[in-house]
């Protein structure tokens, strides 16, 4: 294609898709990495809910258990098993444990969600390329992309924390998407993810973002568990999960991947007006 030259509007299409794996594309309801790290906790004696295991979901891992250290009540429970504060130490102890139990258990939570292949499929015909971004590091994308692939889910560009400086929020892994699929400007690309981190990390990156609510971390649920939920309980959950990625700044909010497709569209009609995910 023509470099654009930023002198003027971009308004052309979207050129490519960021996708986050977990809640987004494949394992419905992030349940993998929640379990894993409340049984890492809890085999050094330090009880941690399921909520305080996904407050930091979409971080790089150790900053995930970072951020968990220094909820005051782990801290205390901490402190309480071990007669001090958890520390930088303890930190990477934790995290080289998350790391292998991990690998042994991810490819359980593989599968891609309710119409994410046949949707990726529709958006390829467009010409759009596919990405992905990810908290995971690359032991465990060793073992998560080719089983991915045997069920059908293979984006173009696999990019996690280990690769670049910085997990989110920053917006490297992004910037990274951007050259490996050879997208420019960020404004024609899209970032869809279940957490605020990866609002925050498309928005850092200037893209336009897109949350998703019903299959991801902040509702936590298998297909099932939200299946049996009464329908006003469902309602209320995701009014509040839009309401905190609205104050994140989103520019949309679905439930499901699948359902990108008519939002694609939205996004080419503003661009084509020359404006700016801002």
């Amino acid at each position: 294609m023509d470099i654009f030259i930023r002198n003027k509007r971009y308004t052309g299409p979207v050129q490519s898709l960021v996708l986050d794996w977990a809640g987004t594309a494949v394992d419905h309801g992030c349940l993998g990495p929640a379990a894993v790290f409340v049984d890492v906790f809890e085999e050094r004696d330090v009880a941690v809910t399921i909520e305080q295991a996904r407050r930091f979901m979409g971080l790089a891992k150790k900053d995930h258990i970072r951020g968990m250290c220094s909820i005051p009540e782990i801290a205390a429970a901490w402190e309480g098993a071990h007669g001090r504060r958890p520390d930088e130490r303890d930190i990477n102890a934790l995290y080289d444990r998350t790391a292998t139990l991990m690998v042994e258990t991810i490819a359980s939570h593989s599968d891609p969600i309710d119409g994410v292949t046949d949707t990726i499929s529709e958006i390829r015909k467009m010409g759009i390329k596919i990405g992905s971004s990810t908290g995971y590091v690359k032991e465990m994308m060793d073992v998560l992309v080719p089983v991915a692939r045997e069920k059908g889910y293979h984006p173009d560009a696999i990019v996690c924390s280990s690769d670049v400086p910085a997990g989110r929020p920053y917006p490297w892994m992004c910037l990274a998407n951007a050259a490996m699929l050879e997208t420019y400007p960020m404004e024609a690309m899209v970032k869809i993810g279940d957490t605020v981190a990866d609002i925050e990390e498309g928005l850092n990156a200037g893209m336009w973002t897109v949350g998703i609510t019903e299959t991801g971390n902040e509702m936590g649920l298998t297909r099932e568990e939200v299946a049996a939920l009464d329908p006003a309980d469902l309602d209320n959950r995701l009014t509040a999960i839009k309401h905190r990625f609205e104050e994140t700044g989103v520019h949309y909010v679905l439930k499901r991947t699948a359902d990108i497709l008519p939002v694609l569209d939205e996004i080419n009609l503003r661009l084509r007006s020359g404006e700016l995910p801002l």
